[in-house]
């Protein structure tokens, strides 16, 4: 290989920071390696990530396999141990450029990242076949959710300067992208360890107003308990705050709520939604749910079946409960495996019966499309569209809904 692949895991914070990775690797001349940027979020993750690996030194028995990512910073002797694994970079060593250069060979090195206390800027110019941009806003969780090994991955919470993230707005917009998604671990805590303790609505403004030529910028998952009032008003009265949220819910009852040590109560999001449906009529919401947390009783269930009627959920993230070694969950009772399976199954089937509605419901509507691929684009309200011809990538054409598929819009220019 003449120039390094990157395979990435998990969520938009690891897209954002592959590409400081391939930056620095490019920079260093590095080549013929792989690597391999990991989640630690369900043990399914981790496990995909072991096969993915074993997978590539089978094809590529020359290449230098490189395992970073959340799972490498939990679990480093794991994947020191398997023979296909040349190096393993913990979370902050990945982003330093010096662990590329050559002569940086140590097999293992991951430090402890409790002791990061800062986050530093990576600016980027794009991300390679993206045309929607992530933009790096926070890092860490100062939470500890029973069910969640993510803060041993990442971290304590730690926010970027505002004027670092419109920095890299401005860069990547000057480099063509139209859209923009502020991404971090836990998204709506970003300010709280800066100077005067500024609210993410702020930023939000901040941003809309230092970059007008911004077209859309949108947020990626947050916790609505955290939502602070500029936040709400941004939402509610910002056309180019894309009208579609994405919330971490996680269960629809108030006992396993406790459990899981989640800081709101379903009454919460329900009234969330409620208020921004009435002040931004159209908008949609996604959600993550998570299937058979320990304890969970078929009445506890109902109540998370429930809630995606109650908030008017559009897309749901379903996840069947993985114990992860060392969390407070894993060592409740467990509730056995074809059981957590079920309760999946309802729960995505109740997910499609949404997203069933509200495709139906956008047949004959006029939307702005971003084209991700030439045949493919997401509208707004981020529903997937499938055009009839041929686009180019990177535009927002406006575009007739004229069908629907089973999880995707059919749609061809307007008139």
């Amino acid at each position: 290989m003449s120039e390094p692949k990157f395979v990435t895991f998990g969520c938009r914070l690891n897209t954002y920071e592959t590409e400081v990775m391939r930056n620095h690797a490019e920079a260093a001349g590095k080549s013929n390696a792989i690597v391999f940027n990991t989640c630690a979020v369900t043990a399914e993750a981790t496990r995909q990530a072991r096969q993915a690996i074993r997978k590539a030194k089978a094809e590529n028995p020359d290449a230098e396999i490189i395992v970073t990512g959340c799972a490498a910073q939990t679990e480093p002797e794991m994947f020191a141990r398997m023979p296909e694994v040349s190096r393993v970079l913990g979370n902050e060593e990945k982003l330093k450029a010096q662990s590329w250069q050559h002569g940086a060979n140590a097999r293992v090195s991951v430090s402890d990242i409790m002791e990061v206390k800062t986050a530093t800027p990576h600016l980027v110019d794009g991300l390679k076949e993206r045309t929607r941009a992530f933009v790096q806003v926070q890092n860490g969780c100062d939470h500890r959710c029973t069910f969640c090994i993510i803060p041993f991955g990442r971290g304590n919470s730690r926010s970027l300067q505002a004027g670092d993230v419109v920095e890299q707005v401005r860069r990547l917009v000057g480099s063509g992208y139209s859209e923009v998604v502020l991404t971090g671990v836990d998204l709506t805590s970003w300010g709280a360890d800066l100077a005067g303790a500024p609210k993410l609505g702020n930023l939000a403004n901040r941003i809309l107003k230092a970059v007008p030529e911004l077209k859309r910028l949108r947020l990626s998952s947050i916790d609505s308990i955290e939502a602070d009032p500029e936040l709400m008003d941004v939402i509610a009265g910002e056309e180019r705050v894309m009208p579609h949220i994405h919330l971490s819910l996680q269960s629809g009852d108030n006992m396993i709520l406790k459990r899981m040590k989640r800081r709101h109560a379903r009454e919460d999001s329900i009234a969330f939604c409620s208020e921004l449906r009435a002040r931004r009529p159209g908008i949609v919401f996604g959600a993550d749910i998570i299937a058979g947390f320990p304890t969970e009783t078929d009445e506890m269930f109902e109540n998370s079946l429930a809630i995606v009627d109650d908030c008017g959920l559009t897309y749901l993230h379903v996840f069947p409960f993985s114990a992860r070694p060392g969390t407070p969950a894993a060592r409740m009772p467990q509730l056995e495996k074809h059981l957590i399976k079920e309760r999946a199954a309802l729960l995505r089937q109740k997910g499609e019966q949404r997203l069933d509605r509200f495709l139906a419901s956008e047949i004959g509507s006029t939307r702005q499309v971003l084209v991700e691929t030439e045949a493919m684009g997401r509208t707004e309200h981020f529903a997937q569209v499938k055009f009839v011809s041929r686009m180019a990538p990177g535009a927002i054409v406006t575009a007739q809904v004229t069908g629907r598929g089973p999880s995707h819009l059919e749609a061809r220019l307007a008139a």
